[in-house]
């Protein structure tokens, strides 16, 4: 039916009314222009798409008093100015089509919008597309939204922009400006994300007395340059520790590079996602890397990722947002599918490999501890320091003091079957000796320091296995590493159709709170599915007649009740698979080889090799790293050799 309308005779002053053109204006530079950073990036962006090879940016004030953006692109003619300061004019949809962009602007509404809220200059001289350069440059003036007539300038090649005194014609704007130097390092973020997305080009970036962005264009193919701008934006720990992405599907490309989970950080601002070369704050992609490292990283820790997405034009949504820092796809599950695919199958490619940042952080550790506290207590009174020495070097044939009772320290070299050891006073049987008979601790067999891991030497305390290396040694938590083994081996066998089930010959009771014993209930199908077989017993307690076989002897009580607090974080939000892979993290840690425990020979390097042949063995289900390995250059620089 069509909707028929009635209208007064007598006409009506009307309620609504179009604004004026500069009022307009200045409401869209409030959606594009929120704050000096937004201006380097509109124009940063012209500068990509106009062909740059070199881009330099200043801003003094930060960004207040100037911006100036000045590229080696194509440039414009006179009349192009014109164009390019009025709203909706662009050069980037040729067929009016808005499926298939492929710039990274394209609403023409940023130059008319800082123009408006600003006083701008833009000076250009054109380049054909057989490199041949205008005979003429030309300057277009823009000030509070009135433009001027362009006239002669004078430019070598490319644009350049100048903004000058940005929100001066909306000045309660300007109220909500942090502090130059914190608007500068928005600048800086900017820059660099549009840098790692495009290593083809140089980037300069200061604010007349520092740049701290200087990038050249990197050189060598694509894979080459774009590790090598990661490695000087996000740090050359990054480069050193990064593992290479490369995976297709339906059309969707997934490049890029990750981090190792042992080198991650407290927030996520070290992770950067690019969709065909724009980057982008995305929910979905950054749910999709949490997801791919949730058996890696602790939930309060963020991994360190740069990941470029190239996707179909057709099949994502860039026009979603008047900034372009969102998107939209036409299937999120396939995207999100790729991104945890590809990122698992990298980490399960590296195998037990720790990064080194490990290392490094524990030789500054122990660094600062030497500075810091009183130093070893040898040579001297029980808890004593060290005694002062004239002439360098190091006291010898002296006793390490435990502040109980003195022990002889006891060494035999390498080359006389490599052994060491502690040969303890006969007040003073407590501390672990490798040699020692009743630990079972000796070292037969054939020489395994080839190993990645090497050849176990020792056993500390009960928890830490000392290995030597072909160069430098390796530093294993027993109770970590084991517990990566076991949550691997849990999930294999859950993947190849379940985990075998040991009967308890007497079934354990445990009591529990009432809420805690139905959520347990509640999951008893997904707990049988991973060995463990318990039901309700009563109002207050749940009873376990069955455990997973390869946890061995496990505190069931303390088990259960882990789980069920373990119910109560991951509640219903997680889906099957994720809660399955968090309850065997649970089941993994009990059923690992705890502290304490001491281990003959054969155990530490039976350990040592299954971490080298299990994947993600080089950090816990908790994210933290199960060995540290010193090279021996580290270890000769902490006594001073290097």
């Amino acid at each position: 039916m069509a909707l028929e309308r009635e209208w007064s005779e007598t006409p009506a002053t009307p309620r609504l009314r179009r604004l004026p053109e500069g009022l307009v204006n200045r409401i869209a530079a409030g959606e594009v222009i929120e704050r000096p950073a937004s201006a380097v990036k509109e124009l940063v962006e012209n500068a990509i798409d106009a062909g740059a090879s070199r881009i330099d940016i200043l801003m003094r004030e930060g960004g207040r008093v100037l911006i100036s953006v000045t590229d080696d692109g194509h440039g414009m003619s006179g009349d192009d100015l014109v164009l390019a300061v009025e709203r909706h004019a662009t050069s980037k949809l040729p067929d009016d089509d808005l499926w298939h962009i492929r710039t990274l602007g394209f609403r023409g509404e940023a130059l008319p919008s800082i123009g408006s809220v600003s006083r701008m200059t833009i000076t250009s001289r054109q380049t054909s597309e057989d490199g041949v350069i205008a005979d003429e440059a030309w300057e277009i003036a823009v000030e509070g939204g009135i433009v001027k007539a362009p006239t002669p300038a004078a430019i070598n090649h490319g644009t350049r922009v100048e903004i000058r005194d940005l929100f001066f014609a909306t000045p309660a704007r300007l109220k909500f400006l942090k502090t130059p130097r914190t608007e500068f390092n928005h600048a800086v973020e900017v820059v660099e994300r549009l840098a790692m997305a495009h290593p083809d080009i140089g980037f300069t970036l200061g604010d007349g007395n520092r740049t701290p962005v200087r990038l050249g264009a990197a050189q060598g193919d694509l894979l080459d340059a774009r590790l090598a701008r990661l490695g000087s934006v996000m740090g050359r720990e990054f480069e050193d520790n990064a593992l290479p992405i490369d995976a297709e599907r339906e059309g969707f490309h997934l490049g890029g590079y990750i981090g190792l989970p042992t080198m991650n950080r407290r927030t996520s601002s070290h992770q950067f996602l690019f969709v065909n070369g724009r980057p982008v704050r995305d929910k979905l992609l950054y749910g999709a890397v949490r997801g791919a490292y949730s058996d890696f990283v602790a939930h309060d820790r963020h991994a360190m990722v740069a990941l470029f997405l190239e996707a179909p034009e057709e099949a994502v949504d860039v026009n979603v947002h008047p900034a372009k820092t969102e998107v939209r796809f036409r299937e999120p599950g396939l995207v999100r599918g790729l991104i945890v695919g590809a990122l698992k199958h990298a980490l399960a490619e590296a195998g037990h490999r720790a990064s080194n940042t490990v290392s490094t952080d524990a030789l500054g550790a122990l660094g600062r501890s030497i500075a810091d506290g009183p130093g070893l207590p040898m040579g001297g009174r029980p808890g004593g320091a060290w005694p002062s020495y004239q002439g360098g070097g190091y006291p010898t044939g002296g006793r390490i003091s435990s502040g109980l009772s003195e022990t002889n320290f006891a060494y035999q070299a390498p080359e006389a079957g490599a052994r060491f050891g502690y040969e303890a006073a006969p007040q003073a049987r407590t501390v672990d000796a490798y040699d020692d008979p009743s630990a079972g601790e000796t070292m037969p067999g054939p020489d395994q320091t080839s190993h990645p891991l090497g050849a176990a030497r020792a056993q500390l305390h009960a928890t830490y296995v000392v290995a030597q290396t072909e160069d430098g040694i390796v530093i294993v938590d027993q109770h970590a590493a084991h517990e990566r083994l076991v949550y691997e081996r849990m999930k294999k066998a859950l993947a190849e159709g379940g985990i075998k089930r040991q009967l308890l010959l007497i079934p354990e009771v445990v009591e529990l709170e009432e809420g805690a014993v139905t959520r347990l209930a509640e999951r008893a199908a997904e707990f049988e599915a991973l060995g463990l077989v318990l039901e309700a017993f009563g109002p207050g307690a749940v009873v376990v007649r069955e455990v997973p076989a390869m946890i061995g002897e496990a505190d069931v009580q303390g088990l259960v009740r882990d789980l069920a607090e373990d119910l109560v974080e991951i509640g219903t939000a997680l889906a099957l698979e994720d809660k399955l892979g968090h309850i065997c993290g649970t089941l993994a840690c009990h059923g690992s080889v705890r502290a304490g425990r001491r281990l003959n020979g054969e155990e530490m390097n039976a350990l040592l090799r299954e971490m080298e042949a299990t994947p993600h063995s080089g950090q816990c289900n908790h994210g933290r790293p199960t060995y540290v390995e010193l090279k021996l250059s580290d270890i000769e620089r902490l006594f001073g050799r290097r």
